[in-house]
């Protein structure tokens, strides 16, 4: 992608601190818009766990002057999607519509964000909604195992807690609690506005001048240490068919340096059909059907993730897969042939990823809170193509600790041994 080709992204910043930035692009027919706050589960006390979550949830019920199912069937009468996710570090709520209903998106967005009235009533019924979210959770094991094994690799440490928080915390939140956490974290300093499609620049900085300029106040600061990792190998009894298993190592952070390296890594490892996990584990020795590494990053730390799902008896040799493909990187890398493929792969989902709205919207607003520019999607293709397999041995020399990793375990492995890991042998 030539630099005469870079999307149009504006930025600019009220006086109050709300960070608005904008990718105008002609010729498509939908406009997102979203409400970008830097809170998350990171930014709860362990008896505030899934506070973030199940407020997200209630800014959907109920404002001064809509119900929530007006809410709902005004976003349905013009085919807009109006919805909102909460991760670790951030929440976002957001609308999806057709370049002629962005004033009502607007409206719908403005409104559930400053007048949502958190009555008890409605506490009460999506306090059972959310309940009933974590325990799907609990009866999905290959979801599952993720917050098992970041309960125990990050014991005690908020990035550690699930997202949706526990029944014992989320059964415990009153009208009072939710809105002391607004008021202490809902602050326009910790704010963006996100918005991409066939819109100006302007319109959205008038729009959000207009609806969020009076807001003040500053985000309570919290301790913002990074996590240690917790080696060793976690095992949590449930009666299924298959074992669950999630490996992890040492990460990267979102604006780490070596983060392109991470990107082909993590690709050549687990990130397709063709890559060295799914190739070994599935395809030759038949010993799974899904097979995946991933990713977490986070603002300051990270971890490299391995997810298999196998039977008892397979669990030992999986695990023992994994540890030599990550011991063959360490010294190896990856052959020009196949650091070529993944760069080409890695090109070709990060470019089409690209081709919605909602998509670019993400993007722009990811970019603002993690580098607070944008970056175009030249810079990319260049760090993509210039990044070298000696600094790929070099990061999973640095990531592939023995020392440092964790394995956890999900099923019933009665009969069967339990894995080890080289830290601990």
């Amino acid at each position: 992608m030539g630099r005469e080709h870079e999307p149009m992204v504006r930025r600019s910043r009220l006086d109050n601190g709300i960070r608005v930035v904008t990718e105008s692009i002609p010729g498509v027919p939908s406009v997102t818009i979203g409400l970008w706050v830097e809170n998350g589960s990171r930014h709860e006390r362990p008896d505030q766990a899934g506070i973030s979550h199940f407020l997200e949830h209630l800014f959907f019920k109920g404002t001064e002057r809509r119900s929530a199912a007006q809410i709902a069937e005004e976003a349905d009468s013009v085919g807009a999607v109006l919805n909102a996710f909460t991760g670790k570090e951030h929440t976002c709520y957001y609308a999806k519509v057709l370049r002629e209903h962005l004033p009502l998106a607007q409206d719908l967005l403005s409104d559930i964000f400053l007048h949502s009235v958190f009555a008890p009533e409605e506490i009460e019924r999506e306090r059972s909604v959310v309940l009933q979210e974590i325990l799907q959770v609990e009866d999905t094991p290959d979801d599952y195992v993720h917050d098992l094994f970041a309960l125990r690799y990050w014991p005690g440490h908020p990035l550690s807690f699930p997202v949706c928080g526990t029944v014992e915390t989320v059964s415990r939140f009153r009208q009072e609690d939710f809105q002391a956490f607004v008021e202490a974290r809902y602050r326009p300093d910790g704010m963006i506005v996100a918005a991409a499609g066939d819109v100006s620049h302007e319109e959205i900085l008038d729009w959000v001048e207009r609806d969020f300029g009076h807001l003040g106040g500053h985000s309570v600061n919290l301790d913002g240490a990074p996590p240690r990792p917790t080696c060793g190998v976690h095992y949590v009894e449930k009666p299924l068919e298959q074992v669950h298993l999630c490996l992890g190592t040492p990460g990267i952070s979102q604006t780490a340096q070596e983060r392109y390296a991470g990107y082909l890594l993590n690709t050549a490892l687990g990130g397709g059909m063709s890559s060295r996990l799914f190739q070994e584990i599935r395809e030759r020795r038949g010993r799974a059907y899904s097979v995946y590494s991933f990713l977490s990053s986070y603002s300051d730390a990270g971890y490299l993730g391995i997810y298999v799902g196998t039977s008892p008896e397979w669990v030992r040799e999986v695990v023992d897969i994994i540890l030599a493909e990550l011991e063959r990187l360490k010294h190896e890398g990856l052959k020009p042939e196949e650091l070529r493929r993944v760069k080409n792969q890695l090109k070709g989902n990060l470019l089409l990823g690209m081709e919605t709205s909602d998509n670019r919207m993400t993007r722009i607003a990811k970019n603002e809170i993690f580098f607070g520019r944008n970056v175009p999607p030249s810079e990319l293709v260049a760090s993509i193509e210039a990044t070298t397999n000696d600094e790929i041995i070099a990061l999973a020399e640095r990531l592939f600790d023995p020392n440092a990793m964790a394995v956890a375990l999900l099923g019933d492995m009665r009969g069967q041994p339990l894995p080890t890991l080289p830290g601990s042998r």
